[in-house]
């Protein structure tokens, strides 16, 4: 069964989904029954000391559903500091796969913010995202994390 809690945060209301001990979804938007378990707790609070900047790494259970391919895409987000950012080629490279299937995969990430594909650019600078605003949360959330200057 999963279970589901939302956050107000300066990028909107995130919705984390637990399932069977993990995090399998982050989502944009509230939802109407809120539940209660050490790890939903666990993440609202970590979601709650990254969003006034205190948090620079998460460390939840996660997990994510999909192809290995996904997955290792994941895994390599998830590998990129806060502050940081890498290229779809960047990680294609150390995958031996195509930049546009990186890309694919980054509009597939079921967890962002906690897997940070906001820290993904193209090789020509900043490109779409698929949560809620768009391009524009990307752009903020890059900034808060310091990235800013990558932008100019």
């Amino acid at each position: 069964m999963a279970l589901q809690r939302s956050i107000q945060t300066q990028f909107g209301i995130l919705t984390v989904t637990e399932e069977a001990g993990a995090i399998t979804r982050l989502s944009w938007g509230g939802v109407s029954e809120h539940h209660s378990s050490d790890l939903l707790d666990e993440a609202a609070c970590q979601l709650a000391s990254y969003d006034i900047g205190e948090l620079t790494e998460f460390t939840l259970p996660l997990r994510v559903e999909g192809s290995d391919f996904l997955r290792a895409v994941c895994d390599a987000i998830f590998a990129i500091p806060v502050g940081e950012t890498r290229t779809y080629g960047d990680i294609a490279k150390d995958l031996n796969a195509p930049a546009q299937a990186v890309g694919q995969a980054c509009g597939q990430n079921p967890i962002p913010v906690i897997i940070p594909c906001h820290r993904v650019m193209g090789a020509k600078g900043l490109t779409g995202y698929s949560g809620a605003g768009g391009i524009e949360t990307k752009i903020a959330l890059l900034r808060h994390e310091g990235a800013a200057g990558l932008l100019i």
